[in-house]
């Protein structure tokens, strides 16, 4: 499940640092106003077995914005998505925005215009189509082919000999970690976008590579639908592997 927001802003344009790091302090300050018990939990020990932090979101987007070499444009309505396969961190989230009409995203305020529950698709065949947003971040284990370390920041990308497997142990995770069926399928990579790097730190304290990706996946409809709420990827938490909507 997730929430979309609609907000203006008088901001034309949003630092490059700011695009994505921001949301993460948001979502956990959100989640204390409005579930606090949860949010502490959350913050503290995550979610499961393998105690994951069990949200996502998006950058803004502002589809109005003209836009201009080497800026993130601003201009006109902006919409800006959060989700959560856990229909209780949505909850409360929702309930702290209901006395927030403003939201900070870093220096930039964001005026709350409406606020609405987009729910998952069914998937009731079982298979799904995921295209991200954001970039899909994975790391793999950095091992030349002889098995010999090569590499200590060991980023993955789509095509390497490691995405794949490294994606969908991923998503099993994730299932795990909600009770669900872990029966899940990377069945194909489609497109493939640029390498990028967003800031996902406090003042832009660190980056994080990777590509937007499109893949189709199988598995049982009620997992599909939880890992569409949460995202693709590692560090759904700070904004990357968001998935389009």
């Amino acid at each position: 499940m997730r929430l979309r927001l609609t907000f203006h802003t008088g901001a034309h344009e949003l630092a490059w640092d700011e695009v994505l790091a921001p949301g993460r302090a948001l979502s956990y300050a959100l989640l204390r106003r409005g579930a606090p018990q949860l949010g502490e939990a959350l913050h503290k020990d995550g979610w499961g077995p393998h105690k994951l932090a069990p949200f996502g979101y998006g950058a803004p987007v502002f589809p109005a914005a003209r836009r201009r070499r080497g800026v993130y444009a601003a201009e006109g309505p902006g919409i800006v998505e959060f989700g959560s396969p856990l229909h209780a961190v949505v909850e409360g989230w929702a309930a702290a925005l209901a006395s927030i009409p403003v939201l900070a995203w870093g220096a930039t305020a964001f005026i709350v215009d409406r606020i609405e529950p987009v729910w998952a698709p069914a998937f009731k065949a079982g298979k799904a189509v995921f295209r991200t947003e954001t970039p899909v971040v994975m790391k793999g284990s950095g091992r030349d082919e002889s098995g010999a370390r090569a590499r200590r920041q060991a980023w993955c990308f789509p095509g390497e000999p490691e995405w794949d497997t490294y994606v969908q142990s991923n998503l099993r995770r994730k299932a795990t970690a909600l009770g669900l069926d872990p029966d899940v399928t990377l069945e194909r990579v489609g497109w493939v976008g640029p390498k990028r790097s967003f800031a996902v730190g406090s003042s832009g304290g660190g980056k994080k590579p990777g590509a937007c990706v499109e893949v189709a996946v199988s598995g049982a409809p009620e997992t599909l639908s939880a890992l569409h709420s949460w995202g693709l990827g590692q560090a759904n938490s700070t904004g990357m592997g968001w998935i389009s909507a």
